[in-house]
């Protein structure tokens, strides 16, 4: 191949050139200002940037220095002038605000000795317009001792560069929907169990489910698989974890126990192409403490095929959780004495009944004296009589047996297949705590009417339970006899 040389150039074709070149050119004299900088070294000026940054009218100094000796036809383009006559007038509305600081920057390195080089900066159009602008500024062959001839190209970047900044935006306002969520978010990485789940898939398993049943140590292994990319403030706050990297060492001590299930339920969904997902679930905070959680968990949109950004929020339900805990509770228990309620004990006398459940051993109890002690002392003082004797029961009485309050002063206790050695037992226990529970409390003691009764072959439990009702009624009637012939002996 014949080598080529350029032809040499006339000064109307480099003329021309500079004219019409499609970026902003500017042919400067900075001989001025190399005559500044050798004052100041004079002066014992070592650290320009220092000496700049001591006092902003020196930055203004150096500025002045500079004279515009040509600008081509896109230059005045670019920045809005007419000619050159109008930019000169007014380079004050082009070199200003943040410009400022990068120039310093600039003039650093020619206090250095770089004679040649580029920066980003800022300048403005006459009409105001912000313009970013890449520049590169090269003291010219032939003029290194005086600096009296440097071109300067602008080449503007307005465009990319407010992208660049609408997307730093977005991303902030991302970060800070992210970081400031009054929910729990985690960013995930779910590919290691796609990747698992598509080798199981490529043996031929359909049932993923029975899979699950059969290999639980492969849901264990996709737990271990999944990789946190991120959290947010409220997650930390939630699980009391004083950081993020205490928190995703002992992941461990979050995802555990109960988790397990629904997580398997979780990976089944995902085997059928459910990607976006939802259920009530269970972690743990650092401290321990059991944690109701609702989950969300969203595959983002182009991660579909490798699960490769996954999204879960977790809402704190636990207060809720406990609420309605404590409803059913209410629903099932006497609030007083916290025993079993009338309803359960009528649903559980029915539950027994259709079961037919033989034997029974029933126990009808009744708190002797309430009335007078309310009348004479306070329901304070009664209602803390009607706790003793939830004590005494709660102690006494275990499951299958079941205690509860079915009236005011009255309790009964139901054992399934329970004959009569069982009630004599249970009656002796409660003797026996009741004695304790009467030397631990001053003051008014517990007295107890207790009428038992075990069903017949054949016999409905209401039948036996009508027959522990009368035997505890005459129990009571001989109480009450003996204590009113001790009140009017004297006793």
């Amino acid at each position: 191949m014949a080598a080529h040389t350029l032809p040499a150039l006339a000064d109307a074709d480099l003329a021309q050139m500079f004219e019409l070149a499609p970026v902003s050119l500017w042919l400067e004299d900075f001989s001025g200002l190399k005559a500044l900088f050798e004052r100041w070294r004079a002066d014992g000026v070592t650290e320009l940037r220092a000496w700049l940054q001591a006092d902003r009218a020196r930055l203004r100094e150096c500025t002045q220095q500079l004279k515009v000796l040509a600008v081509n036809r896109r230059a005045l383009e670019l920045f809005g002038a007419a000619d050159l006559e109008t930019l000169l007038l007014n380079l004050d509305r082009v070199f200003r605000d943040d410009m400022l600081d990068h120039h310093a920057e600039e003039l650093v390195q020619l206090w250095n000795g770089v004679l040649a080089y580029g920066s980003q900066t800022v300048n403005y159009t006459l009409d105001g317009r912000r313009l970013d602008v890449l520049l590169q500024v090269r003291v010219l062959p032939g003029h290194e001792a005086r600096w009296d001839r440097v071109l300067l190209s602008l080449e503007d970047v307005s465009t990319r560069e407010q992208a660049r900044r609408a997307l730093q935006r977005s991303e902030r306002y991302a970060q800070g929907l992210f970081e400031h969520s009054p929910v729990s978010l985690w960013v995930e990485d779910f590919s290691a169990v796609k990747a698992l789940v598509d080798e199981v898939r490529g043996q031929g398993i359909t049932d993923f489910r029975t899979f699950t049943d059969v290999h639980p140590e492969f849901v264990e292994r996709c737990m271990a698989e999944i990789r946190v990319i991120d959290v947010n403030r409220q997650t930390l706050a939630m699980f009391r974890a004083p950081d993020r990297a205490t928190l995703l060492k002992r992941l461990p001590d979050v995802f555990r126990d109960e988790m397990r299930r629904p997580f398997t339920e979780q990976l089944i969904e995902l085997w059928d192409g459910k990607l976006f997902q939802q259920r009530e679930t269970v972690n743990y905070g650092l401290d321990g403490e059991l944690l109701h959680v609702h989950l969300q968990l969203a595959v983002l949109p182009g991660h579909e095929d490798d699960w490769s950004l996954v999204q879960v929020s977790l809402t704190d339900i636990t207060a809720r959780k406990k609420a309605e805990g404590y409803l059913e509770f209410l629903g099932k228990h006497d609030a007083l004495t916290k025993l079993r309620n009338r309803s359960f004990f009528d649903d559980e006398l029915n539950r027994l009944e259709r079961k037919a459940t033989q034997p029974v051993a029933l126990l009808v109890i009744d708190l002797n004296g309430l009335k007078q002690v309310n009348d004479e002392q306070g329901h304070r003082a009664g209602d803390a009589l009607l706790r003793r004797v939830g004590e005494v029961l709660a102690k006494a009485v275990e499951p299958p047996a079941t205690a509860a309050r079915i009236g005011g002063d009255e309790f009964a206790v139901l054992i399934p297949n329970g004959d009569a050695h069982a009630a004599e037992q249970l009656l002796a226990t409660l003797q026996e705590l009741l004695e304790l529970n009467n030397q631990f409390h001053s003051g008014q003691p517990l007295r107890l009417s207790i009428g038992s009764a075990v069903s017949a072959p054949g016999e409905r439990l209401e039948a036996a339970l009508h027959r522990a009702d009368s035997l505890m009624y005459e129990q009571k009637k001989a109480f009450h006899a003996l204590h009113d012939r001790r009140r009017q002996a004297g006793c």
